[in-house]
């Protein structure tokens, strides 16, 4: 498969070859779905904390006697039925990761990849080089490239000037292609890749 390549004017620049080889459709499902799934779950804080019964302030004094007043039996103010009491199996902080190994990993992007691939949703820049940090540049690099919905750049590295021009655009994210992960692959609209940054992703799909 062969992807065009533009300059950030949208001209054509020439062709760029597809190193790795894509992946049908019957293939590689379920490790996409693992590595969202572990990927969403790796962002939740797990901070979630309740008190039980042992640990909510009050004391251990019974609040009134065992027999003869009329009311219920009561031993404890910090009783799960009381306001202010302690909570039953309520949550504690943990660790929501998933394990998912490297060659699942590896499948799933490189499904993600094929399919939007397939889809026409890549866009392959030969060089991303902002002259300053101004929004207005980058917008114009967006308009350029007919890039419309939300839009994922990957460069090959961070670049300051690319991150201050576009932190202010809504839809728009920024990436490496050593950090790019399924879940970024499926999200946006379209995928702009500079030059070096897809040659980048080809590497890790190449190394067993």
């Amino acid at each position: 498969m062969k992807l065009t390549i533009k300059d950030i004017k949208g001209n054509n620049q020439g062709e760029l070859e597809v190193k790795f080889a894509l992946i049908e459709d019957g293939k590689g499902t379920q490790a996409v779905h693992d590595a969202v799934v572990a990927y969403q779950a790796a962002q939740r804080m797990g901070t979630a904390c309740t008190k039980n019964v042992g640990e909510v302030a009050g004391t251990n004094k019974k609040p009134w006697r065992q027999k003869g007043t009329g009311r219920a039996r009561a031993g404890s103010f910090r009783s799960p039925l009381w306001s202010g009491g302690g909570v039953v199996f309520g949550p504690k902080p943990r660790d929501f990761t998933k394990k998912v190994s490297h060659r699942t990993r590896k499948l799933a992007l490189r499904k993600a990849l094929s399919a939007r691939l397939r889809a026409g949703d890549v866009v392959v820049v030969d060089e991303l080089k902002l002259g300053s940090g101004k929004t207005r540049e980058f917008v114009g690099v967006l308009n350029a490239l007919a890039l419309k919905g939300t839009a994922l750049i990957v460069a090959q590295a961070p670049d300051k000037n690319l991150t201050l021009a576009s932190r202010n655009v809504p839809n728009v994210a920024l990436a490496t292609g050593d950090s790019l992960s399924t879940y970024d692959v499926l999200r946006p609209d379209k995928l702009v890749f500079t030059r070096n940054a897809f040659e980048q992703v080809e590497a890790r799909l190449g190394k067993e």
